[in-house]
């Protein structure tokens, strides 16, 4: 019997619907539009719409998990 050896990616098995979901809980769309300027944040945000583009737009992913990873760092650190 062989086990797979466990993913050292932190991002391993969350979706990018579940990240964008958890930033919009922790932050709401107008402070990730802040800390994140695109406009799938800005202007008439919604999860569908923002998706789509991120799906498309490689940098605003790397932006979206990095902001995701901070905040699971943060979380970590306060004991949330």
């Amino acid at each position: 019997m062989t086990t797979s050896p466990k993913s050292k990616d932190p991002l391993h098995g969350i979706t990018l619907e579940a990240m964008v979901n958890d930033l919009v809980a922790f932050f709401g769309w107008e402070e990730l539009g802040r800390r994140i300027s695109i406009r799938c944040f800005t202007s008439e945000p919604s999860v569908p719409s923002s998706l789509k583009f991120l799906r498309k737009t490689p940098w605003a992913r790397a932006k979206v998990e990095s902001l995701y990873l901070f905040v699971q760092r943060e979380r970590r650190r306060q004991g949330m």
